[in-house]
């Protein structure tokens, strides 16, 4: 992000039957005014159950890009950012043909129903746009249309006859996400024909290996199809320059600069951009009025035309690279597509186009002890997510906590409860609590007057510090590392209060009295300030301590560089109430049973088939050995936090349990002899 006032836009390309926490979006900024866009669109996936996977904890692609996009939105407002917020749905592509023709719908019906279902459950997520657009849209079809001549004449497209693969039951060519096979690269069993979600190749439907419709599950064969491709060899001296000229000194996360650079040292290949579809933009050449443009050649486009849907000034964002700071966030899967093909598409069209300047890729996030799964049922969709008694702010709060930001991380429920009992309860809602209580209790609701002692100012510098720390983060995108300065400060706080001990000194001479007056004033102004500094993170909480508080509106709609004391002596505040409830074990045990899936069932299966008998030591491969040593540290860190927060026995037991079990596991792997417990001696 910048640091000074500029404008801004966003966008995301996500599925429109898909609601998880996965996107790509986009953040531009132009020097000098104050002026910001934000946009966000979704192409179609079919989902499981006919319900958006939304918000499902996904490990595949990534996670948190929409919260990434109205965090960022809420964070640019505080700094005074003019910024406007689109968010759109990318309605193109054969998951929405497919499941239309299952539901006796148009594709176009199928999308009107989808698109209800995501504005809901955006709005219970506390997302909210200023535009809420989609791709099936005239200047969707004008705009790619418009590229592709523009490449076209340029000797930048192709043409050739492809082999490609046909399901002969369902009659139709299989787009690349309906088909399914062995990974030719790195035998991943489960390959889309367009892209392996295990080592990030991109792929031709026919190179898989035991390919599957996965509309019947029959075998398909191989056919001929005349297609176009985008010539990527004959523009890669001009990526490579660009790149020469962006990457250096920019934000491009450490993953996104190896992606792209491992594909130019492989070699650009030509890319096809056609598909044998009906719902998707027309291709306008002679020859191929049968054929639409694929959807990641088309897509990417959409960022521009949902802009030029909402304003016509449109080509200031977007044909203005001189002047436009661009900002990417997705997952490390969607790179090719952000930061190769289409500024190749971009620099061939030769029409000025904006590209990105810093291209923010996630890793993935994994589910518990596994991977997330359609099929088994593995995983929170967003339908389900404001049924499990959860409020929605701790979902944000949970998410971002564990954004995978330079390496994968793991969704779980057990961490999850800990998160939220310790840092949420026990840090920051106790902290704020007891400040606004003290004004309260002691002071008749009103804020007291301060004194201010040498030992106050180091506070107010550490507060600072931290305040500052926190912007600089996030000016680098760090949204995770941001996350935990507002803990820090809550933590000083608490820190602060049992130090100074004002419920005593309140009792005390007059100079005691004073100094809890300090000491509450300066506390209950530490809160106001975490209330502004969570407002992108947790809106709901932020609103409610704004309330309690009663928060003058520029405290909460600015937030400074250093902090300042927004509530003066005499201000009074309202009534004050806990922010946040304890998760129970038996609720999230019950949560962690019914999300599942399969994946609950084997393990109970597993151990069902575990053996009393001496094991076999088989020695296993470094990277299997790698693996269970990183799990080992994972579970041993559960069970330490469990023991710090005095967590229930039979909990910490169970842990305990999974940490022995990984240690033996490990130990078999190792090729070492396991140890027999040794019972106690008698006397």
């Amino acid at each position: 992000m910048c640091s000074s006032p500029a404008p801004f836009l966003m966008s995301t390309m996500f599925p429109i039957l898909e609601t998880s926490l996965v996107a790509c979006s986009v953040l531009m900024s132009l020097p000098g005014g104050a002026n910001c866009c934000r946009e966000d669109l979704r192409e179609p996936w079919v989902p499981r159950n006919r319900m958006p996977q939304g918000w499902r904890l996904r490990g595949s692609r990534g996670h948190g890009e929409r919260l990434i996009l109205i965090f960022s939105s809420r964070y640019s407002r505080l700094r005074q950012w003019n910024t406007l917020y689109l968010c759109g749905t990318d309605e193109y592509g054969t998951a929405t043909e497919t499941k239309a023709m299952e539901e006796g719908l148009t594709p176009q019906e199928i999308c009107d129903k989808y698109h209800v279902i995501h504005a809901d459950i955006y709005r219970w997520f506390n997302i909210s746009f200023d535009i809420f657009g989609r791709t099936t849209t005239s200047q969707q079809t004008e705009i790619t249309q418009d590229i592709f001549q523009r490449l076209w004449n340029r000797g930048f497209v192709l043409q050739d006859t492809v082999e490609q693969l046909r399901c002969e039951r369902c009659a139709r060519f299989l787009a690349d996400r309906f088909v399914e096979g062995v990974c030719p690269f790195c035998g991943y069993e489960e390959a889309r024909g367009d892209q392996c979600d295990k080592c990030g190749k991109l792929i031709n439907a026919v190179e898989l290996k035991k390919p599957q419709c996965k509309v019947c599950r029959s075998c398909p064969v191989v056919r001929s199809s005349r297609h176009l491709f985008l010539d990527l060899p004959k523009l890669e001296d001009r990526l490579e320059e660009w790149l020469g000229k962006t990457v250096p000194g920019s934000d491009w996360t450490p993953n996104a600069r190896f992606i792209i650079r491992s594909w130019l040292r492989d070699g650009l290949k030509p890319r096809c951009i056609t598909r044998d579809l009906k719902w998707g933009t027309p291709v306008p050449l002679e020859g191929f009025e049968d054929k639409v443009f694929y959807v990641w050649f088309d897509a990417t486009f959409g960022y521009i035309s949902i802009t030029a849907n909402y304003t016509d000034q449109w080509e200031k964002w977007w044909k203005n690279p001189e002047q436009v700071n661009l900002y990417q966030f997705m997952a490390k899967d969607n790179v090719p597509f952000h930061g190769l093909v289409f500024p190749c598409s971009a620099l061939g069209a030769e029409d000025n186009y904006t590209l990105v300047s810093h291209l923010i890729a996630t890793e993935y996030l994994n589910y518990e002890d596994g991977k997330f799964s359609k099929s088994r049922g593995v995983g929170v969709f967003g339908d389900m997510a404001k049924d499990t008694g959860i409020p929605a702010d701790i979902w944000r709060f949970y998410l971002l906590y564990i954004r995978p930001e330079g390496q994968d991380s793991a969704f779980s429920w057990t961490d999850m409860l800990l998160k939220n009992n310790s840092e949420l309860l026990n840090n920051l809602g106790n902290f704020i609590n007891r400040a606004g209580m003290f004004v309260s209790k002691f002071f008749g609701g009103y804020v007291p007057k301060m004194v201010l002692t040498s030992d106050d100012q180091r506070l107010l510098a550490h507060v600072s510090l931290e305040l500052q720390h926190y912007h600089q983060l996030l000016e680098k995108v760090r949204i995770r590392d941001a996350l935990r300065s507002i803990l820090t400060i809550s933590r000083y706080g608490n820190q602060y209060i049992q130090v100074n001990e004002p419920w005593k000194r309140i009792k005390g001479s007059e100079a005691d009295r004073q100094r809890a007056g300090t000491v509450t004033g300066l506390a209950v102004n530490i809160a106001a300030l975490l209330s502004t500094m969570l407002q992108p993170y947790m809106p709901m909480v932020s609103s409610m301590i704004s309330a309690q508080l009663q928060l003058p509106p520029a405290a909460c709609s600015i937030l400074p560089t250093d902090f300042l004391c927004t509530l003066p002596a005499g201000h009074q505040i309202g009534t004050v109430s806990p922010l946040f409830q304890k998760l129970e074990n038996d609720q999230i045990e019950n949560l962690r049973q019914r999300f599942g899936g399969g994946q609950l069932e084997e393990s109970l299966v597993l151990k069902a088939k575990v053996s009393p008998k001496p094991a076999v030591i088989e020695t296993a491969g470094p990277q299997q050995i790698q693996m269970l040593m990183d799990e080992v540290t994972k579970q041993g860190n559960i069970v330490r936090e469990l023991k710090a927060q005095k967590a229930d026995k039979n909990q910490v037991a169970a842990e305990v349990a999974k940490l022995l079990d990984l240690k033996k596991q490990l130990a078999l792997a190792e090729g070492k002899p396991l140890e027999t417990p040794k019972g106690k001696k008698k006397k």
